[in-house]
């Protein structure tokens, strides 16, 4: 055992043998190398040293950072304590098992910490103890000798073996004393000792034919250990020429990887004698170490030298091996060579990779150069065939690159995508640089862990949706469609509901939006008359830290039913309205018109009208389209003289909703107002001649504005063309929106929706025949709606109504008040 003072001395002065600068980015990885010497066969716990002391660390973080010793053998020898700093033994060290009989015996460590991830390499050398006997390998050695051998004859004896080294290895032999050997101790090239006879006296079998020598191996331990040998020595009759080999020393190389019967080298030795005496028979010499038999064949008259066994560089790269010749004769001599066979190497030995640590998951907004994995690889063969090299599959976002020798850093090369690639098993070859070249492969699984970095996405940015009025509350009316390519927790989605410019009140009022599932519903039936759309914006938030969202506008639309019936303008239902009809009047004499107006549109307001009930069905007939009543044949002195008409209002619905109209037409003999103007027999001249001015000036009247309005007209037209080409001039950019669907109304279509949804079409008095002429914001209110509906109306009808001047003869003048009971409806 080494004293402690002059281990720690050790300890202090060469803890640090020197530091290497690791190749790579890592995160504050450290290379220094300590050194300790500790003696074999120390208990378990037995301190070696204070690594943390030795290597510079906190021992208040060890615990944290989880030191921990990293080694390629298969046994754990050592430890550490987190809570004194100091590595112990924590297995059996036997030098002899780990090293053989190297002179020196070292295990190198590897001392890994995390947090941040630093490397340490230690190095243990495992001191000899005497703690082995020599032995030999026969229990008794026999000698036969010829008595006409020569004083200085040598003759080999067999070796001790002692496994330990240095100097408690076998240092010397001793024989017991006698008067005729003396015994030389000689050295092999590999410093270990053999013992051999010198005929020191020439023997005489007569006088002492059998002798009994004890030969004694001695180790140089304190205190020695010994093995005893007894040796017989048979004296023979002489045989005066002993065999003689042509060279002491023969060399050969031989592959390790050579299969047996492989031949290796072939000894030659001669006998000048004849016969049996000269006859040459080859054997393994008793100077030959243990195992050499196993892996070598000696032919025994050829003098061949062949495989027998399996060889292995790895184990030994030279081989000694000693050959002796002897006769056939009575008193047989030998003669001894030796042959020195070499070990060449050969790539047999396959990369070993041993992952000692692996950082994942790794966040895949890891930087460049982030340390992945540290990675060791040993490779037994020597020379080129142990030379290894490292690398990753093409194409992965991955290097490696050397850190210290046969140690490689796994790292990030590119920027990491979890939504590409969310798990990667990397497959690393380990190839060294035989040839053929051997390799090995290992896989390191490294997982990407999400970030926030993907806003919700959907494959539209905006949404139109039709509903029908009239819907049923709660029914969904619009799924969104919207993911998140982040991980399930990022990719929480949370919607919610947002109005669109000035107005507020639609989303709690009309529409709601279910948080987790993004489905629209309405809150209330829709009414096409109300509001005709709706614009909001769906905002969509994710769960990740920062929180990303995107806005969806959704545009809903409400599509009209036929859910209204007809209503009656004129005459007001309700109020008593009697129409006057002279009797003679002629047949195509409008008596009054109907008006009807539906709040639906489109198809669903398109009236008709028809006659109901009349007491007399062939005196009036009513305008399919216009509501027009006028009498179908002229006006007879039969006739009763108080006609109730009922008019059916139908619209073009599906199915169609219908109203009726009550008229009362008095049909009188004479005009009142007639009467009254001219009371003498001179009016019908005086009024032919009002007549033919009235008519004139309507003439002019009406020429002068149909002028008027053509060049209006055209104006108008040159004007709108101007400005559409100005229009298509301008940027797309600046362009309205395509208008939504079209609203359609009647020519009795009134304006009951708000002022910025209602439009009004002008069409011609048959609407099935129409088509639309401006389009432009509706009139404020219902009551200009209708005002507007009945300007649109035949001018004699309006100014019936209107009652600004005498109706021509043989039509009546509605009153003042009946208009103003129109306009007050």
């Amino acid at each position: 055992m080494v004293p402690e003072a002059w281990r720690s001395g050790l300890v202090s002065t060469g803890r640090v043998v020197g530091v290497l600068l690791i190749l790579g980015a890592l995160h504050k990885a450290s290379a220094a190398v300590i050194r300790y010497e500790i003696l074999e066969e120390r208990e378990k716990g037995f301190a070696v040293g204070n690594v943390v002391r030795d290597l510079g660390l906190d021992l208040g973080s060890l615990s944290a950072r989880r030191l921990r010793v990293v080694s390629g053998a298969s046994r754990r020898f050592f430890e550490v304590n987190w809570e004194t700093g100091e590595m112990f033994v924590n297995d059996r060290l036997d030098r002899e098992e780990l090293c053989g009989t190297l002179p020196s015996c070292t295990l190198t460590l590897e001392l890994v910490v995390e947090r941040p991830l630093e490397l340490f390499s230690a190095e243990v050398v495992i001191q000899d103890i005497n703690d082995n006997n020599p032995s030999f390998p026969t229990r008794e050695m026999k000698l036969e000798i010829s008595e006409a051998v020569a004083p200085g004859t040598r003759f080999p004896l067999e070796s001790a073996h002692d496994p330990d080294v240095g100097s408690n290895s076998l240092q010397t032999y001793e024989l017991s004393r006698n008067e005729y050997f003396a015994l030389r101790v000689q050295t092999r090239e590999d410093s270990t000792k053999y013992a051999e006879l010198v005929l020191e006296r020439a023997l005489d079998r007569e006088r002492e034919p059998d002798l009994q020598l004890v030969l004694t191996a001695l180790d140089g331990g304190t205190p020695a250990r010994s093995a005893s040998l007894p040796i017989r020595i048979v004296v023979l009759d002489a045989n005066d020429n002993a065999p003689t080999f042509n060279q002491s020393l023969y060399r050969a190389r031989v592959l390790e990887d050579a299969p047996p019967g492989t031949r290796v080298v072939q000894v030659h030795a001669t006998d000048l004698d004849e016969g049996p005496n000269g006859e040459i028979i080859y054997s393994f010499g008793s100077h030959n170490r243990a195992g050499v038999r196993e892996l070598f064949s000696l032919d025994l008259v050829t003098g061949v030298l062949t495989v027998k066994g399996r060889l292995d560089f790895e184990d030994a790269k030279l081989h000694e091996i000693y050959i002796q010749a002897k006769d056939k004769g009575a008193n047989p001599e030998g003669a001894h060579c030796k042959v020195l066979v070499e070990v060449v190497d050969v790539n047999d030995n396959a990369p070993e990779i041993t992952v000692t640590s692996v950082y994942s998951p790794v966040p895949e907004d890891a930087p460049l150069g982030t340390v992945i994995a540290l990675l060791s690889v040993t490779d037994l063969d020597a020379g080129e065939n142990g030379l290894v090299t490292c690398e990753v599959p093409p194409g992965l976002p991955f290097s490696l690159t050397s850190s210290l020798k046969n140690y490689f850093t796994l790292k990030t090369s590119a920027a990491l995508d979890r939504e590409t690639v969310a798990e990667y098993n990397l497959s690393i070859t380990a190839r060294d640089a035989g040839t053929p070249s051997l390799s090995a492969l290992t896989t390191v699984q490294v997982q990407v862990s999400d970030i926030n970095d993907n806003p919700p996405q959907s494959s539209q940015s905006s949404y139109d949706v039709y509903v029908e009025e009239n819907n049923l509350p709660g029914v969904p009316i619009l799924n969104l469609s919207v993911w998140d390519p982040d991980a399930p927790q990022n990719a929480r989605l949370s919607f919610f509901l947002l109005e669109q410019g000035a107005e507020i009140g639609l989303v709690g009022r009309y529409f709601t939006i279910n948080r987790d599932s993004g489905v629209v519903s309405s809150l209330v039936p829709l009414d096409h008359e109300d509001r005709r759309a709706f614009e909001l914006t769906a905002h969509i938030s994710d769960g990740g830290t920062p929180v990303l969202a995107t806005n969806i506008s959704v545009n809903i639309f409400v599509t009209d039913r036929n859910d209204n019936a007809p209503q009656v303008l004129y005459p007001r239902p309700g109020q008593s309205s009697v129409e006057l009809l002279p009797r003679g009047t002629s047949a195509g004499h409008v008596v009054t018109r109907v008006v009807g107006w539906d709040p639906d549109a489109g198809h669903n307001a398109w009236l008709s009208y028809s006659l109901l009930g009349a007491p007399n069905q062939s005196l009036f007939a009513v305008g399919l389209h216009t509501g027009q009543v006028s009498t179908a044949r002229p006006v007879q002195d039969t006739d009763s003289p108080r006609q109730t008409l009922t008019v059916l209002i139908k619209d073009n619905g599906e199915p169609s909703l219908s109203t009726t109209a009550t008229l009362t037409v008095s049909v009188i003999e004479e005009s009142p107002e007639a009467r009254a103007e001219f009371p003498s027999g001179s009016a019908p001249r005086e009024q032919n001649k009002n007549l033919t001015f009235y008519l004139l000036l309507s003439l002019i009247l009406v020429s002068v504005g149909f002028a008027i309005t053509i060049l209006g007209v055209i104006v108008f037209k040159v004007y709108k063309w101007k400005q559409s080409r100005d229009l298509y001039r301008a940027p797309v950019s600046s362009l309205y929106r395509t208008p939504g669907p079209s609203l359609h109304a009647d020519a009795v279509r009134g304006g009951l929706m708000p002022p910025h949804l209602y439009h009004q079409v002008y069409l011609t008095t048959d609407s099935r025949r129409s088509d639309p002429l401006l389009k432009k914001p509706g009139a404020a209110s219902p009551l200009a709606s209708r005002q507007n509906t009945l300007r649109s109306l035949d001018p004699v009808f309006y100014r019936q109504v209107l009652g600004a001047e005498s109706s021509p003869p043989g039509q009546v003048r509605v009153s003042k008040s009946s208009w103003n009971d129109i306009n007050a409806f």
